[in-house]
């Protein structure tokens, strides 16, 4: 039977999300990251052609496209056709062409080359929200942060974490609850569980190591 958690206390939220991640962290002791990347500006651009694709198929695509274009320079130079069909396969490639290409011509222009260090300046690059920011902060810079991606917003919904659904407000919700040291471990450990136990279509509740801890459990 699903527990009820309507009536918790943030401070009991808190305790069950930490229960739930000591668990989870035992389960998926590897997880990270799944995007190939080499420096943080590889990063920044496979999580722009990250969105609505997958992860594999990014890491099919990056190799030939750093290759030509290594860095902000050549990428900022690119023609955008060229561009437009290396990432074709990743999906919206119009759209993502154009902003790696301008967010490209910004970092040579306005940061000498180097991928900014803040939320701030990061999140002003074009094709750029926090979500992609925190997963360049967090990977490339050791700086904490929660990374609402997909999967982190599914499972800490059905978790009863968040009630919300626009993703900075989750983001708040969340870093109220797990401390700063440990919040970019969750956000990897929430992913691999919605990537491979929580899944969209079928949840496999059944098998879930915290169904006694989840209030949409099935079982």
């Amino acid at each position: 039977m699903a527990i009820d958690v309507s009536k918790e206390t943030v401070e009991e939220k808190s305790r069950r999300a930490y229960r739930i991640f000591n668990i989870l962290r035992d389960v998926y002791p590897d997880a990270r990251i799944l995007l190939n990347f080499k420096n943080p500006f590889e990063l920044l651009v496979a999580t722009i052609l990250a969105a609505q694709c997958t992860d594999e198929r990014v890491n099919s695509v990056t190799p030939n496209l750093f290759s030509k274009y290594p860095d902000p320079v050549s990428l900022s130079k690119a023609p955008i056709e060229e561009i437009e069909s290396i990432i074709k396969p990743t999906g919206f490639y119009k759209n993502k062409a154009k902003s790696i290409k301008k967010l490209s011509e910004e970092i040579v222009n306005k940061y000498s080359g180097e991928v900014p260090r803040t939320m701030e300046e990061l999140s002003s690059l074009p094709g750029v929200g926090r979500k992609t920011a925190n997963v360049v902060l967090t990977t490339c810079f050791n700086i904490p942060g929660i990374i609402v991606d997909t999967h982190l917003r599914r499972v800490t919904q059905r978790l009863g974490l968040t009630n919300n659904k626009d993703p900075d407000k989750i983001e708040r919700d969340i870093s109220i609850l797990i401390k700063p040291e440990d919040q970019t471990k969750f956000s990897h450990v929430i992913g691999f569980h919605g990537r491979y136990r929580c899944k969209a279509r079928a949840p496999q509740c059944a098998e879930c190591e915290v169904k006694d801890l989840c209030p949409s459990s099935n079982t």
